[in-house]
């Protein structure tokens, strides 16, 4: 059976590498290739590997990025295993965001020259060397900004600013509810946060995170506590805010916490994830712990429900002039010093299914990154990764287990 898998995964191999030329318009007999993360198929982590693609080229309006580092997101669990709406076929190369060096130009791609340093979205195909991509996803980065820390900064932060500013409209003397505190997304927002006079902001995270994370969270509560009563304990009207990533049974509780007038954010659903493949039990039992919401009811204590993707935004929604004015704004608090993405550790692309363990063991404190120029550790040939993520039953998958202290492989 396992020679079988390799043959398919190779077989697989082989049809992109045949079809990538006529899907990014490159000349059929182009022998130039690049190395990228290519899933073979939906499931686990044995369906991840490092393997050679044809060299893509620019279409019409795209610029062609030979990418330098690339950012891992909890999205990326769920692409993986095929745990989203719609899932695109396999194979594909996974990832959504880089960072690196415009290397070409497409027809009409204007703004940008050879050799421009940038950041970018990218709808799917992020994963490797090279990446071609419209240009009204592509961003310049500033002078200081290094590409491990350009290639943290688009997801985590323009959701964090659209999700306070533009959806519920913070200002000063606001507080907000935020889970997953320590991660990329969770450190966005608390820095956003800081540049607004008197902002209190509760953030639940593993008991492990709280020494690393105390300074820029007002009120740190362990994510294994009855987080509701500790809020309550210390505001007992609740919060103006609430950022919600895990959905299931966190959902109704705050809906419970709003204010009136207050705005409750669904932006994941991160607990339909427990274990190395997709569980429709799991997902059954989150959405099912989805309080119904009634419109009466919100028209009755004044509360607002709004939810959030920003890949949807950018992809299916036609948004990009709209982010991209947000990019040019967190570019500037960059260049004031207001915010800095938080870089928890870089993994090279064959260390990719270590970097996504460390993800679904909740073990980082930032943003992780594919270094695309790093040499890969040696310890990582005897990881046993494939066969070490939580049981699908697994109900306290954030909870301070061994994995948390899994060494960061910066250099």
């Amino acid at each position: 059976m396992a020679n079988e898998g390799v043959d398919k995964c190779e077989e697989t191999e082989h049809m992109i590498e045949k079809d990538a030329p006529k899907e990014r318009g490159g000349a059929l007999g182009d022998t130039k290739e690049i190395r990228a993360v290519l899933l073979s198929a939906f499931g686990g982590l044995n369906k991840l590997r490092v393997a050679k693609k044809a060299m893509p080229e620019p279409l019409e309006g795209e610029v062609k990025i030979r990418v330098k580092a690339c950012g891992l997101n909890f999205i990326d669990l769920m692409v993986r295993q095929g745990n989203i709406d719609n899932p695109p076929k396999t194979p594909l190369v996974p990832g959504f965001e880089c960072s690196g060096i415009v290397e070409g130009l497409g027809d009409n791609a204007k703004g940008f020259e050879i050799g421009d340093r940038v950041m970018a979205f990218v709808n799917y195909s992020a994963w490797g060397e090279v990446v071609c991509t419209p240009m009204e996803f592509v961003y310049k980065i500033p002078d200081d900004m290094g590409f491990a820390e350009a290639a943290a900064f688009p997801m985590n932060f323009v959701t964090a600013y659209m999700m306070l500013f533009e959806v519920a409209n913070l200002r000063e003397g606001m507080s907000v509810l935020l889970h997953s505190a320590g991660g990329g997304v969770g450190q966005a927002v608390a820095q956003l946060c800081s540049t607004i006079p008197n902002v209190t902001v509760f953030g639940t995270a593993s008991s492990f995170k709280h020494e690393a994370i105390k300074d820029s969270i007002t009120h740190l509560i362990d994510r294994n506590a009855d987080y509701v009563q500790d809020v309550r304990r210390i505001s007992p009207d609740g919060v103006d805010i609430v950022l919600d990533c895990l959905c299931g049974e966190n959902t109704g509780k705050g809906l419970g916490l709003l204010k009136p007038l207050g705005t409750y954010i669904l932006y994941g659903s991160s607990n339909m994830v427990t274990g190395e493949t997709k569980s429709f039990f799991s997902f059954a039992k989150s959405w099912w712990q989805v309080e119904k919401v009634n419109p009466i009811k919100l028209y009755e204590e004044n509360k607002v429900i709004a939810g959030f993707s920003l890949l949807n935004l950018l992809f299916k929604q036609g948004r990009g002039a709209q982010v991209k004015a947000v990019v040019d704004k967190l570019i500037s608090l960059y260049n004031q010093k207001k915010i800095r993405p938080l870089v928890d550790s870089l993994w090279a692309l064959e260390e990719v299914k270590e970097a996504m363990q460390r993800i679904h063991d909740r073990g980082n404190i930032g943003k992780l990154i594919l270094d695309v120029e790093k040499t890969p550790t040696p310890l990582m040939a005897n990881d046993s990764t494939e066969t070490s993520e939580a049981g699908e039953e697994e109900e306290d998958h954030e909870g301070d287990n061994g994995n948390k202290e899994r060494m960061p492989f910066i250099q």
